[in-house]
């Protein structure tokens, strides 16, 4: 039943989209303070990841219910991974009328997303901890930028002070994870993201951004591969 819950919930994160308003980032005047080109949004070709998280996902959940439907180590990402795929399909609805709330329900898929991630089994990895990896990877740089952005656009601070800060704290838990468990598509998911924010402030110069995005990158390149085991 619980392999049935999630592809279920899969299939219904990917369709949402198709079902939703159209949805291009936080409109400037959903804030008190218009956000018009926040320093941490990343450009709108690096959100084409998404067809490649929501084809994998359900291929994933598809194999885990024909093949894997009673094994306990994929058993164990279940729950989460459907929480997690539940609050996504909630979200771009919630995203056009409520960006605090809409930053409550991405916090709360990255939680379960990660781990579902950190109690998926070593073995057949692309089948699982791979797909769990690249979308936990891709939402750990989400979370932090719809958090930067509903911060500054309520009047929390500025940009330039807020945005460097929120940078730093998902190439923490990026780091954290790489840690527990040294998944490289967790690594291209949200390195993805950051080489997305590094493109997005070279015009102008936000050299802050653009080395914290470097910085990121470096230390995601050295947790992920050199003299690490990987899943």
């Amino acid at each position: 039943m619980k392999a049935i819950l999630v592809l279920t919930a899969a299939i219904a994160f990917a369709v949402a989209p198709l079902i939703s308003p159209p949805f291009a980032g936080y409109r400037p005047d959903q804030f008190p303070v218009p956000q018009p080109d926040p320093l941490i949004q990343p450009p709108g070709w690096t959100f084409s990841v998404w067809l490649v998280i929501y084809a994998w996902l359900i291929v994933s959940a598809v194999y885990g219910l024909t093949q894997r439907a009673e094994d306990a180590g994929w058993d164990r990402t279940r729950w989460p991974l459907f929480l997690s795929l539940c609050f996504g399909t909630a979200w771009l609805p919630v995203a056009t009328v409520s960006p605090f709330w809409a930053t409550v329900l991405i916090w709360a898929m990255l939680a379960c997303a990660l781990a579902a991630l950190l109690r998926a089994p070593r073995e057949e990895n692309i089948w699982l901890a791979a797909p769990l990896g690249l979308f936990a990877g891709w939402l750990t740089a989400a979370a932090c930028v719809s958090l930067a952005i509903t911060l500054t656009g309520f009047g929390a601070g500025s940009q330039p002070l807020l945005h460097p800060i929120l940078l730093g704290v998902a190439i923490v838990i990026g780091a954290v994870t790489l840690l527990r468990r040294a998944e490289p598509f967790y690594a291209l998911g949200l390195g993805w993201a950051l080489i997305g924010v590094f493109a997005a402030n070279i015009a102008p110069p936000q050299w802050v951004m653009m080395g914290l995005a470097t910085l990121g990158l470096v230390l995601l390149a050295i947790l992920t591969f050199p003299g690490r085991r990987t899943a």
